[in-house]
């Protein structure tokens, strides 16, 4: 079958050597890169032109041995796509006296954005007003991507943000409501969130070169972006900060953070050309966030608390030796989130992996807990703007539970269904089977597995099975329902995520545990779930594929080279796996907010450390799997040139005849393409990779 192919494309190698601590690495391949600048200019250079070509020619090449599966990955997308209601209205939410929704209209790629003012007797209205429609705003881009928007404290204007390249790099416009017209008032290169003070003063984020947010200025409706007023300059490189009115509405607040470090600045709204005034001064490896009710601050905070407590103060600046404590610190517990209400606080924590809504009336102490009976899910405070209200919003889901949105009465502890994600179609969740396993890993520890199959699928070594991991900064791996997912396991495919160290679903512990010195653990118990699915006979070991996105991507390209005798295949989604290169690179996005995730490599024990595990470094000959690996040319957080050169590397060390595979979406960033149907072309991609991979097409 290869010699039905034709020859994948060859990148020239030139050498470029890189030093550091006396030892010497060579990137032959360092000539793809492109610099901000050359990917933006019109007309391209010719060094962009031969980078740009050669990214083309592995798109051709990608497309020559997906070409059987042409027919698949059009009929996959197709099926996808008629399980999407196309005409679709989300659950409305109230604000300052109006009734804000969204809508989807059919055949339309992107949301509109709606409201209507609220009538005298509360109830939801039949119709509503267009306050921005982002179809009309995505005429003429390839991408587009509404940030954020924000009503003004009056209600006449509205704050909104686009990024039409996929660079993440917003340009915020005002809006009048009443007209639907813009004002002439226009911010580049921030963020995309923002904060009204008044109804004239606005505060935002601006990035510098390396796509960091390190500056928060006001801006005055009115006048040029030239004058706007620098209030926070965050001149560590390791730290990013952003801006937001609170809930309470009192205060505009800015936060600055890095891996393991924050702070709080406040200013009173009333106060727009005010100082403002740090909450707590930054210590280093203390996270706080403050939140604001009835004059009291109440402050989730990791001070001698790993999974974090909740504690109080009643005014800025108190010492933290002076808080009050309201929630202890719990060894098994995360407490992962706050949401205050006048009379009722909601925490959001998790316990054994899973997150649990606990609910206090803070006015009789009561508690209550909402239960739910999944063997794995996901469940989350949803948009609750209004803090006088007995109302909590909330949002479910499981591997078999379509997303659902729920009201929950604090006083009463009654839930109400409002919405649940339609599956066009007919679909039933009692034909699909949800399980929660574990796995013991070669130390010992007990890792967490959620498992999704649809029923008839035989549990005995013989169906492919595809695992899903990421494992890095402390974000848990969330078991939530996905209709395109049914594709896979409506053909028999066994779908599994594993919630490896690294991620902070079993607590602070587990992400600390799965991090710098420790960070092999996060591949070891990857590797580890796999075997302990092969052995509970979940998967046939003939058909076993792995697949992460970003930091997964590290993830899949480590266990690459560590096993690549135990997969079939691999999906590599804007891999980060040129770990020291980018790291001793600080002018590369993200890049020095990260030490502290992965080690500053200028150490010789971090550098050591990280170009132990790095997947670009470590390719060796091998017979490696299949693999795709995928990768967006406008990526701000893992540049197109990692995957890219990676790839030219693998394709030197093959030892066996399986492809490997490089497509990159040239209109396009870390997220893949925009738009609710092209994304779903990009989920089809992949599962006929997988199902052709499996020995599945025929029929399929």
């Amino acid at each position: 079958m290869p010699n039905e192919h034709p020859a994948p494309p060859v990148a020239e190698r030139i050498d470029h050597p890189i030093t550091a601590h006396s030892h010497v690495r060579n990137d032959p391949w360092a000539w793809l890169r492109l610099s901000e600048e050359q990917r933006e200019a019109d007309p391209p250079d010719a060094h962009t032109k031969r980078v740009i070509a050669h990214l083309e020619a592995e798109n051709t090449y990608a497309e020559h041995w997906l070409a059987p599966v042409k027919e698949l990955r059009e009929r996959l997308f197709l099926e996808m796509k008629a399980r999407v209601k196309e005409e679709d209205l989300s659950v409305p939410y109230r604000e300052n006296g109006f009734w804000y929704n969204q809508r989807y209209d059919k055949g339309k790629e992107y949301a509109v954005q709606l409201r209507a003012p609220v009538r005298p007797d509360g109830s939801v209205p039949e119709a509503y007003d267009v306050l921005l429609d982002e179809n009309v705003l995505a005429e003429g881009c390839e991408f587009f991507d509404l940030g954020d928007f924000d009503v003004s404290p009056n209600n006449r204007l509205c704050a909104y943000s686009v990024d039409t390249v996929g660079r993440r790099q917003y340009t915020i416009r005002f809006r009048d409501i009443t007209t639907g017209g813009d004002l002439p008032d226009v911010i580049t290169n921030t963020s995309g969130g923002g904060a009204w003070a008044d109804d004239r003063t606005y505060f935002y984020s601006r990035k510098d070169s390396t796509l960091r947010s390190y500056k928060i200025l006001r801006h005055v409706l009115g006048t040029p972006e030239s004058a706007d007023v620098e209030v926070f300059h965050e001149a560590d490189p390791a730290f990013a900060c952003d801006v937001f009115r609170d809930r309470s509405n009192t205060y505009v607040v800015i936060t600055t953070g890095s891996t393991l470090s924050s702070e709080e600045w406040l200013l009173p709204v009333d106060e727009p050309n005010g100082t403002f005034r740090v909450f707590l001064p930054r210590e280093r490896e203390h996270e706080y966030s403050a939140q604001h009710m009835d004059g009291v601050f109440y402050i989730l905070t990791n001070w001698q608390a790993r999974n974090f407590r909740l504690m109080k103060s009643h005014a800025i600046g108190v010492p933290k030796e002076r808080w009050e404590e309201v929630i202890p610190h719990r060894e098994d517990v995360l407490l992962e989130d706050v949401e205050l209400f006048k009379r009722h606080r909601v925490v959001s924590e998790r316990r054994e992996g899973l997150t649990h809504l606990r609910i206090t009336d803070t006015e009789q102490g009561a508690e209550h807990e909402i239960r739910f009976h999944d063997p794995a899910y996901v469940v989350y405070s949803g948009t609750n703007p209004e803090a006088d209200t007995e109302s909590l919003r909330y949002g479910y889901t499981s591997l078999t539970t379509p997303s659902s949105i729920y009201e929950h009465d604090m006083r009463l502890r009654t839930d109400r269904l409002l919405k649940q994600q339609e599956v066009v179609g007919g679909f039933d969740p009692a034909a699909y089977t949800s399980e929660r396993v574990w796995a013991v890993a070669r130390d010992g520890q007990r890792v967490p597995m959620s498992i999704v199959y649809r029923k008839g699928t035989p549990i005995d070594g013989s169906a492919p099975l595809l695992l899903y991991g990421y494992g890095s900064y402390g974000i848990s791996m969330e078991p939530v329902f996905s209709s395109a997912r049914l594709s896979l396991l409506d053909r028999g495919f066994i779908y599994a995520m594993a919630h490896i160290r690294g991620g902070e679903e079993l607590g602070r512990r587990w992400y600390e545990e799965g991090k710098m010195e420790h960070k092999t653990n996060t591949f070891t118990d990857f590797i580890d779930c796999a075997e302990h699915l092969l052995r509970q006979g979940y998967a046939d070991p003939k058909r076993l594929f792995c697949m992460g996105g970003s930091a997964g991507g590290l993830l899949v390209g480590a266990v690459a080279n560590m096993r690549p005798d135990l997969w079939n295949g691999i999906v590599a989604e804007v891999p980060f796996v040129d770990v020291v290169t980018t790291m001793l690179d600080e002018s590369i996005p993200l890049t020095t907010g990260e030490f502290d995730e992965w080690g500053d490599p200028k150490q010789k024990e971090a550098y050591e450390r990280m170009l132990s595990y790095s997947p670009y470094d470590n390719v060796h000959d091998a017979k490696y799997p299949a693999m795709l690996v995928l990768t967006g040319f406008h990526d701000s957080q893992v540049q197109y040139w990692e995957p890219a050169k990676w790839v030219q590397r693998l394709r030197e060390h093959q030892q066996g005849d399986a492809p490997i595979l490089l497509k990159t979406n040239l209109d396009a960033g870390h997220g893949g393409a925009s738009g609710r149907f092209e994304r779903l072309k990009e989920v089809a991609q992949i599962y006929a990779f997988l199902l052709m991979r499996a020995g599945m097409v025929a029929g399929a």
